[in-house]
Parts: structure tokens; sequence; C-alpha cells
């Protein structure tokens, strides 16, 4: 409502926006609310943004450097873990026996491979407190040379520290297993174990008449007549045939020598079947002379070694190790396949 005694000044129109008052410092009112108004804004605002450039590559370059001292933490521990292994780390001067486990596939690479097994065995002969060594064997078997080589290596320990080792079988002793364990003064087992298996074997698959069925035909380039003989695309001729199977059945006599060297005159050779491939309960491989006794780890520790306290051995793979393999097998494909790809190839 307008005051009717209120007088405007001349050419006054209540229309147009009102002028702004100006402050004590002699600028306007409104701004203070617009910052864009102020002297030297632009400057202010270059300065917020650099600063803010500034802090976020700080921030940046933090978490960078964090992320390079996670990962280098990360691998100073996969390398701690890889350098502990599973043995003991120190001699027990207390009277013990020293337990070595061989299970799984005997082979190259596994745990139960000639160079964890050779090792432990190393570390519990060497070791004053035991007493007695024993090898806690449950494998189906493996490879031959695997097995050789840690049956040399019991002979060999055995008579430089004088010392009893013997072979307990769980569950199987079979094939390469007991050709390692016919190396020990005695062999374990339990009436219900599988034990023997005295052969050898070389196996694959034939494709070659289903090829010619359905029409495919095989091309293989080979330098040398008999170079692809064990390719399953191809047939195989009689003479690699009796060549195969000659290597076999010399590698068959070697696995019986060693049977009739560890075990002796407690072969039972009548037997038939002994060395054929069979293979026999735990009750039937002690009748058979395959085996001595009836008895687990803890009977051997106390009635026959005397010392009851069990110390494991047994070197593995800790988890450290299998990443770094896993790692470094990743690492070589990846080198591989980049110097394929850089390698010229004839097309």
């Amino acid at each position: 409502m307008t005051d009717p005694n209120r007088t405007e000044p001349e050419g006054f129109d209540p229309f147009e926006p009102a002028t702004p008052i100006a402050s004590s410092q002699g600028a306007p009112r409104n701004m203070a609310k617009d910052p864009t108004q102020r002297p030297g804004w632009e400057r202010a605002t270059l300065e917020k943004l650099a600063f803010a450039s500034l802090n976020e590559q700080k921030a940046a370059r933090r978490w960078k450097t964090f992320t390079r001292l996670s990962w280098l933490a990360f691998f100073i521990f996969l390398v701690w873990l890889a350098m502990s292994r599973s043995a003991p780390s120190a001699a027990k001067t207390t009277a013990h026996t020293a337990v070595v486990e061989i299970k799984g596939e005997i082979a190259n690479g596994g745990d139960a491979s000639a160079e964890f097994v050779v090792a432990a065995m190393k570390t519990a002969f060497e070791d004053e407190g035991a007493k007695g060594i024993v090898l806690l064997i449950n494998s189906p078997g493996g490879s031959p040379v695997q097995a050789g080589i840690i049956s040399d290596e019991i002979k060999r320990l055995k008579a430089k520290h004088k010392k009893p080792i013997y072979a307990v079988v769980e569950e199987t002793c079979a094939s390469a297993a007991y050709y390692i364990a016919a190396a020990t003064d005695k062999i374990f087992v339990d009436k219900a174990s599988i034990v023997g298996s005295i052969g050898v074997l070389m196996d694959g698959f034939g494709f070659t008449g289903v090829m010619e069925k359905v029409g495919v035909e095989r091309r293989l380039l080979t330098a040398g007549e008999n170079k692809g003989f064990l390719d399953p695309f191809s047939p195989m001729s009689d003479a690699q045939r009796a060549h195969a199977q000659a290597m076999l059945n010399q590698i068959h006599t070697q696995f019986i020598n060693v049977v009739k060297s560890g075990r002796g005159d407690r072969l039972k050779l009548d037997t038939p079947g002994l060395f054929s491939g069979l293979f026999w309960s735990g009750e039937q491989a002690v009748e058979f002379g395959l085996a001595d006794q009836l008895g687990n780890v803890d009977y051997v520790a106390r009635e026959v070694i005397k010392a009851e306290e069990v110390t494991d051995y047994t070197r593995r793979d800790n988890v450290a190790e299998k990443l770094a393999k896993k790692f470094g097998a990743a690492m070589g494909n990846a080198t591989v396949r980049s110097l394929q790809s850089a390698t010229p190839a004839l097309r």
C-alpha cells in the first residue's frame, strides 16, 4: 500500500529497479553475493584451481608409492616363505623318529619328487637326534627314474650314517613306490594295504581306424623314420612295437633286480605272478615276502626304533613356491609368445 503523505522525487518511476546503495567501503551491497563482481576474482579462482590440481597430483603420487611399496613387501614375503621349508630348521638333540612322507605320484616337480624326498632324507640322516628314519608311503607309483634316484640315495645314506630306515605303507605302495620301499631295511604294512605291481607300462591311444572311417588324413612330417612312432594318429609298425617292448623289458628287469637285491631271501620267488605286475593285500604281501610285518608309524617308532617321539621331515612346495612357479610359468609363456611373434616364419 502506498503512503499518500509520501512525496517522491521528480522523475521517479516505481517500476524501475532501485540503484544499489553503496556500503561503507564504497562498493555495492549485493557485490558480496556475486563473487565475479569482486576485483581480482579471476586470479583467486586460478589460484584455487592450481592448488587443487597440485593436491590431486600429490595424492596420486602418494597412492602410487604406496602401491609399489605394497607389491615390494608382498614379493619379499613370498621370498621369505619360499626360503622357509616345512622340514625342521635345526637339528633336534632329543631322541626321535624321523618321518619322510612319499604321497601321490612319484614325479619330477611334485611333492614326491626325488629332489624333495632326497633332501628330506639327508636332513633326517644328518640329525644326531634321529635314531631311525621312516618312509611313510601312500603312492600308486610313477617315474622309474625318480624312484631309482631315491632308491640309490637310500643305500648311500644307510651306509654313510649307519642308521636304520624303514618303509611304512598306508593305503598303497605299488610300482615305483615299491621300487623305493624295497631299498629300506624293513617294510611294514596294514593288512588291507595294496602292495606290489612290479611291472612297467607305456600307454597311449591310437585313432588311425577312426580317421580312416571319417576320411581324415594325418599329415605328419619327420626327419627320421621312427621319430613319430608314438604319435596316436599314425600307425605303429611291428619293428617300432618290438623296440618299445624291448625297452620296457629292460626297465622291468632293472626293477626286478632292485627288488631281489633289497628283499633277498625274504622273497618267496615261487609265488605265481610275483613280477607280473599283480598286486596283493598287505597280509598277502607279508606271506609272499614282499613285506615284513604288520605295523604303523607309531608302532615302528615305539617298538622298533625305540624313539617314540615322531618328527616330520617332509619337504613340500609351500604356497609361496607354488605362486612363484605359476608366476614364472606365466612370464615364461609370455616371453615365448613375444619371441615367436617377433620371429619371421616361412609360409
